[in-house]
């Protein structure tokens, strides 16, 4: 059995904004007892990542780092970057979605995703504005 779910989620700026329960409730209501669930993202700015759940301080972290390995075009380190078409945080953003899935899969076994203790399913915003985001779901 195939089934198709579109997620979408609000984003408020940078961060990563945890939709675990979401992908937990679809999968719960499809009743398939295994498979492999693959979600997508449908954008250029941002990704998808799994990551720890308990400890708010990962995800500062991460977007920390993030933040320092790719800086805004502000930033006289990125001087050499030529697009901006949307402002300073345009070509950085597409370069951390590079760097980082757009997509991931989860295996379902006994109807439930395969997701250990601590980890979440996040999407990670790398714009500064907010956004509304999509991710196709797909169980097979």
């Amino acid at each position: 059995m195939l089934m198709s779910k579109i997620f979408e989620i609000s984003t408020s700026g940078p961060g990563l904004y945890e939709f675990t329960k979401d992908v937990k409730s679809y999968v719960l209501n499809a009743s398939i007892a295994s498979g492999l669930l693959t979600l997508f993202v449908r954008h250029t700015s941002c990704s998808l990542l799994i990551s720890e759940n308990a400890d708010p301080d990962v995800r500062r972290d991460m977007c920390e780092f993030f933040e320092r390995l790719v800086p805004v075009t502000d930033n006289p380190s990125m001087s050499w970057v030529r697009h901006t078409c949307e402002g300073p945080d345009d070509m950085p953003a597409h370069i951390k979605a590079a760097l980082t899935p757009v997509s991931i899969n989860i295996p379902i076994m006994d109807g439930r995703l395969t997701l250990g203790t601590w980890q979440g399913i996040y999407l990670f915003e790398h714009r500064d504005r907010p956004h509304r985001r999509t991710v196709a779901g797909h169980i097979s």
